[in-house]
Order: C-alpha cells, then structure tokens, then sequence
C-alpha cells in the first residue's frame, strides 16, 4: 500500500505491483535506493528504515547488512503483513511515537515519508531522540512537479493521475534549514537523476546528529 491510507475513494497503487513492471522506474527505484545505502557507515550497527511501506528497500538492506541489526517500522498493518511474507523484520508503529529506546540508533532511512506528514518537527524531534550521538539520518524525498511530468512523458497516465496524498512539497535548501534546526548537520546531498533540483525526481540528503 502507499505509505499512508489517507484517500479511500481511489485505487490503491500497490508498490511492489509498481516496482515489478521493470523499466526505467525500477532502474531509477533501485539507483536511488543505491545511493541512499551507500550512506550507511562501517560503524553503523543498528539500522532502521521508518516507513518502510511494502518493505522493497527493507529487503535490500537485510541482504547487504545481513551482519547488523535491520528494522523496519511502519504504521499500517497491511504493510507489516506483506514486509513479515518477505522475510523482513518490522514492527509497527508511529513516526511520531517511535518503538525505540532512546540513543538506540546509528542509522534512519526515511524514504519518502516527510512530505506525508502533518507534523514533520515532531517527527524529528522523535528521530533525533532514538538516534546515537553522531548517528545518521538518510532523508529521501520528491519533487512532485517533475515527477508528473515525467510519468505523462513516459506514458504512465494512471499514476500520473494519482494523488499522492503529500502534505507538503520540500526543495533541497529548506530541508537542509529544517534539519539544521532539529540538530542534524547535513554530511550529503544529491539531486538525482540530475543535478539541477527543478528536473530531478528525487533529493537524497545525510544528517548527522550533533
């Protein structure tokens, strides 16, 4: 399912559904996973993927950190079940209210989650609170505009026509401002598939805690 269950009047697009059809969006899927992991450090040892939906960049990081610890958390019990038939381990639970020892974490995806939610200063704050000092925040998030052209481009009209349900639209500069503010320093940022933001899919940013 999409990572939250916000509009119940329209189809569900089901990831892995998505992410079968091949193409170039599962080239471009698995590239930004790629660049996401490889920020991952040799002395991170307990890694946590909030929002872990259906559990595809879940199941990359138990196979290439199969030696350390790989969480998955997500709040929709659909998604729990179809991580759990994939091998994945995930607990559910709530970005705001996270199911973590405090200082218990060296590593956090958010894969495109911040743009959902209502309250993404609490959502910090409660990331801040479970990562380790000096752990690492990996935030990846869209740029909606570019990706409707680009799915109209490539013929997908469906998903083109979909709603997403994001709440907000963030552009590389505030997001480093935002995490700054919640006592992460950025450590990487990367436009992709392009360098210039306004015809890029995706933004791939690292945060470490102060």
């Amino acid at each position: 399912m999409p990572v939250t269950g916000f509009n119940q009047q329209q189809e569900t697009i089901y990831q892995r559904d998505q992410y079968a059809k091949c193409g170039i969006s599962r080239w471009h899927w698995d590239k930004r996973d790629q660049l996401a992991l490889n920020l991952v450090r040799p002395t991170d040892r307990t890694l946590v993927d909030i929002g872990c939906g259906e559990g595809i960049t879940l199941e990359k990081m138990h196979r290439l950190f199969h030696d350390r610890k790989v969480l998955g958390v997500d709040i929709l019990s659909e998604n729990i079940d179809i991580c759990r038939r994939h091998g994945c381990r995930v607990e559910q639970g709530d970005v705001y209210d996270l199911p973590l020892l405090s200082e218990s974490v060296d590593f956090v995806l958010l894969m495109e989650v911040i743009e959902h939610l209502e309250h993404p200063e609490t959502a910090a704050q409660e990331i801040h609170r479970v990562l380790v000092p000096g752990g690492r925040l990996v935030i990846v998030f869209p740029n909606d505009r570019f990706f409707k052209i680009a799915r109209i481009l490539t013929l997908r009209f469906h998903e083109a026509a979909h709603d997403p349900g994001h709440i907000r639209q963030w552009a590389p500069h505030e997001m480093r401002e935002f995490l700054k503010r919640k006592g992460l320093s950025s450590a990487f940022s990367r436009n992709m598939p392009f360098y210039f933001w306004p015809i890029s899919l995706h933004c791939i940013m690292a945060a470490d805690k102060k």
